[in-house]
C-alpha cells in the first residue's frame, strides 16, 4: 500500500470530487489535445494519397491539397457547431451514446458506442505514432538516427506514461498536458506565420526526395488522378476531426456551469483547429512538400524555414509536436474510460468499469484501453499511415449517429409536454421497467437535462434542427465516402468489429437481466430452518484441522465427517490411530487413492454424500493455515484452492475456508 501511494499520491474522497473538475483553459488541454495534434499528420494524410498520381507522373497533383484542406476546414466547423447543440442539450455528457440511445433506440446508441471505443483505443495507437515518428524524424542525419529502430519499444513506453499519468487522477493530467498543448499552439503558429513571411521574402522549396523515399498512402500503387483518388484523400485528412467530439462526452468534468464552460471551450478549439490545419496546408503548398519515407511533412518544411540563428528553433517545433502527439492519446484516455462507465451502469459492459479507482478515476477502462493500445501499436509497427485507414470510419459513424439524434431530440422538444413521457412511447417505458434497477441507471443516464439558454431556448428549436440536420448529412456523406475509398485498406476490420462489439454488448446485457430475474426476491418464502451435512477433508491432524473440526461441529454438531485421502496405503492407518486418541467425536472417513490424486476421490465422495443427503445441505469446510509472511505461501501446496475451485460450480454445495494464522 505505500509503494501504491507514491506512485499514485494518497486517495481522493467522494466529498472532493467537484475539486477535480477542470477550467475552461485546462479543460482545452486534457479534451482538444486529440484534435490539435491531428494538425501534425491530417495534411501529410492527403499528400500521401496525392503522392500516388504524382508518382505516376503527374506533378501537378499536389495543387488539390489546398482545396480540399478547405473543404474539411468547413467540415470542422458543420461538426463543431452541430456538438455545441449537444453540449446544451445534454449536459449531463455522454455524447453520441447517449444521443443516439435517447433518440433513436439502444441499438443506434450502441452502435455509437461501438464506434467510439475503437476509436479511442485507435486514437492512442495513431497518436503515439505519429509522436514517435516526430521524435525519429528529428534524429535524421545525428547520432540519435538509431532510435528509428525501436519504435516499437518507444510507442509502448509512451503508452505505459499516459497511462501512469492518468491513474493519479484528473487534476494531475490536466496540470501535466497543459502546458505541452499551449506550447504546440504557440510554436505551431509562428512556425505558420513565420513559414509564410519566409516563402514570400525568400521564397523556398523542400528539396525533393529520391523515388525510393517518396512515401504513398498505404494499400496504393502509382496511378492517374481520378475524383475517387480525391475522395480519398478528402477521407484520409478526414482524420483532423478526429476528437472533436470529445467534449461533448466530458461535460461532467467542467467547472459550473459546465454546458457554457464546455460549449466555449468547443468553439475554441474548432478555431485552433481549423487555422492550424489550413496553415499547414498552405505551407506544404507552397514549399511543395513530397511525403518522405522517414521524415515528417511537419519537420521537411520547419528544417527549410528554420535555418541559421533560428534553427534552434526547428528542434523546439519538433519537441512540442512529438510531445502533443505523445499526449494527445490523453484524450481518449479521459473519454474510454467514461464511455465505458456509462455503458456499465446501463450494464452493457462488466460492472467493474463503472468503480472509480482512489484517485476518482476508472482504474479499469484505462488499464483496458492500455493492453489494447499497446497490442495494436505491435500489430502494425507502430506505422501511422497503416493504421489512420482504420481510424476514421467509427468517428464518422457516431458523429451521424449523434446528429441523427439530435435531429429527433429537436423534434421531440417542440412536443415534450405532450405526454409526459419525455417523448418515449408506452411500449419503451414497459420494457425499461421490465427491471427497475436497469430502469433507474437508464432514467439517469438518458435524461435530457436541456438547458434553456440562447442556444437551445424553446423558441430555438427550428434552427437547432436544421444545424443539426446539416451536420447528419454531412457526416453521413463523409461515412460513406471513407467506407467507399478505404474499405479495401483496413477499413473493413473496423467495419466488422463495430457489430461484433454490439452482440457482445447485448449478449453482457441479456446475462444482467437473468441475473437480476434469478436474484429476484418475488415469490420467496419466508426463512426455513436448515439442516447441515459437513464434510471436512484433512491432510492430518494439527491445530488447524481442530478449528476447522471445532467451526464444523458448531454449524452442525452430530453431522460433521472428517475426510481424508490416503496416497500411501499408510497414512490412513497411522491417522486412524491418533483419532481413536484425540477421541475428537467427529466421523472419520479415510479414501484410498491407489493412482495417488487428490481431488478425484474427495470430489466422487462429495457426490455421493450430496445424493444421500436428501433436503440437507451440503457444507465442505477446508482447513488451511495462513503464513506469517506472504511468500512463505510459495512453499505449501495449494491442495485446497483447486478444490475450491472444482467445487465451486457444483450446485447446492457450500464451501467454506477456515484460515489458522501462523505467527512467525
Amino acid at each position: 500500500m505505500n509503494l501504491k501511494r507514491i506512485l499514485f499520491g494518497n486517495p481522493i474522497a467522494n466529498e472532493h470530487a467537484h475539486h477535480e473538475r477542470l477550467n475552461k483553459k485546462t479543460g482545452l488541454a486534457v479534451f482538444s489535445s486529440d484534435a490539435l495534434s491531428s494538425t501534425a499528420y491530417a495534411t501529410e494524410e492527403i499528400l500521401l494519397v496525392l503522392a500516388v498520381a504524382v508518382a505516376y507522373g503527374q506533378a501537378n497533383s499536389f495543387n488539390y491539397v489546398v482545396p480540399i484542406s478547405i473543404a474539411i476546414g468547413l467540415l470542422i466547423w458543420i461538426v463543431a457547431f452541430s456538438y455545441r447543440q449537444t453540449i446544451h442539450a445534454y449536459p449531463s455528457g455522454g455524447g453520441a451514446y447517449i444521443v443516439a440511445k435517447d433518440n433513436l433506440g439502444t441499438n443506434a446508441g450502441l452502435t455509437a458506442a461501438a464506434a467510439l471505443l475503437v476509436d479511442y483505443i485507435l486514437t492512442v495507437a495513431v497518436s503515439i505514432s505519429a509522436g514517435v515518428a516526430a521524435i525519429t524524424s528529428a534524429v535524421q542525419g545525428t547520432r540519435y538516427e538509431w532510435l528509428t529502430g525501436y519504435t516499437v519499444h518507444l510507442c509502448i513506453g509512451f503508452i505505459i506514461f499516459i497511462a501512469f499519468a492518468n491513474l493519479r487522477g484528473v487534476r494531475e493530467s490536466g496540470t501535466l498536458f497543459s502546458i505541452p498543448t499551449y506550447g504546440f499552439v504557440i510554436s505551431f503558429f509562428l512556425m505558420i506565420l513565420y513559414g509564410l513571411f519566409h516563402y514570400f521574402a525568400f521564397g523556398g522549396e523542400v528539396p525533393m526526395p529520391s523515388g525510393d523515399e517518396i512515401k504513398l498512402a498505404e494499400g496504393y500503387a502509382p496511378q492517374a488522378l481520378t475524383l475517387f483518388l480525391i475522395l480519398g484523400a478528402f477521407s484520409n485528412g478526414c482524420s483532423a476531426l478526429t476528437g472533436i467530439e470529445a467534449i461533448s462526452n466530458g461535460v461532467q468534468a467542467f467547472k459550473k456551469p459546465e454546458a457554457k464552460n464546455a460549449s466555449t471551450t468547443l468553439i475554441w478549439m474548432a478555431f485552433l483547429l481549423s487555422a492550424m490545419f489550413l496553415g499547414t496546408s498552405v505551407l506544404a503548398y507552397l514549399f511543395h512538400v513530397h511525403p518522405h519515407a522517414n521524415e515528417t511533412v511537419i519537420s521537411q518544411f520547419a528544417r527549410v524555414i528554420f535555418t541559421g540563428n533560428l534553427g534552434w528553433f526547428y528542434y523546439v517545433i519538433q519537441a512540442f509536436t512529438a510531445a502533443i502527439l505523445i499526449l494527445a492519446a490523453n484524450t481518449a484516455f479521459a473519454d474510454f474510460p467514461r464511455l465505458s462507465s456509462l455503458l456499465a451502469n446501463d450494464r452493457f459492459l462488466p460492472r467493474q468499469f463503472s468503480n472509480r479507482g482512489d484517485k476518482l478515476v476508472f482504474t479499469n477502462g484505462i488499464v483496458v484501453l492500455s493492453v489494447a493500445a499497446i497490442i495494436l501499436v505491435i500489430a502494425f509497427q507502430g506505422d501511422t499511415s497503416k493504421l489512420i485507414p482504420l481510424y476514421a470510419v467509427g468517428v464518422f459513424l457516431s458523429f451521424t449517429l449523434s446528429q441523427s439524434g439530435m435531429v429527433k431530440h429537436w423534434l421531440r422538444e417542440r412536443e415534450k409536454n405532450g405526454n409526459g413521457h419525455n417523448g418515449k412511447t408506452d411500449e419503451e417505458i414497459h420494457v425499461s421497467m421490465a427491471d427497475p434497477q436497469l430502469a433507474l441507471s437508464e432514467a439517469k443516464s438518458r435524461k435530457s437535462q436541456a438547458v434553456e439558454d440562447e442556444v437551445t431556448g424553446s423558441d430555438k428549436w427550428l434552427k437547432s434542427l436544421i444545424l443539426n440536420a446539416f451536420g447528419a448529412v454531412a457526416t453521413a456523406i463523409v461515412l460513406v465516402v471513407f467506407v467507399i475509398t478505404k474499405f479495401m485498406h483496413g477499413a473493413w476490420l473496423v467495419v466488422l468489429i463495430i457489430p461484433l462489439l454490439v452482440w457482445l454488448f447485448h449478449s453482457i446485457h441479456k446475462h444482467y437481466l437473468n441475473v437480476s430475474q434469478q436474484l429476484s426476491t418475488t415469490g420467496f418464502e419466508k426463512l426455513q430452518p436448515i439442516k447441515h451435512e459437513v464434510i471436512v477433508p484433512i491432510s492430518g491432524l494439527h491445530q488447524g484441522v481442530l478449528l476447522a473440526l471445532q467451526y464444523a461441529k458448531s454449524i452442525s454438531p452430530d453431522h460433521v465427517t472428517a475426510v481424508f485421502v490416503d496416497l500411501d496405503g499408510e497414512s490412513g492407518e497411522k491417522l486412524k490411530t491418533a483419532w481413536e486418541k484425540w477421541n475428537l467425536g467427529v466421523k472419520l472417513e479415510v479414501l484410498h487413492s491407489p493412482f495417488r490424486s487428490l481431488t478425484r476421490p474427495l470430489l466422487d465422495y462429495i457426490d455421493k454424500v450430496d445424493h444421500q443427503a436428501d433436503d440437507d445441505l451440503l457444507t465442505v469446510i477446508l482447513p488451511e493455515f495462513v503464513p506469517a509472511r506472504w511468500w512463505h505461501q510459495i512453499l505449501h501446496n495449494q491442495s485446497s484452492l483447486v478444490l475450491k475451485g472444482y467445487l465451486l460450480f457444483k450446485k447446492g454445495i457450500i464451501v467454506t475456508n477456515v484460515p489458522y494464522h501462523l505467527k512467525k
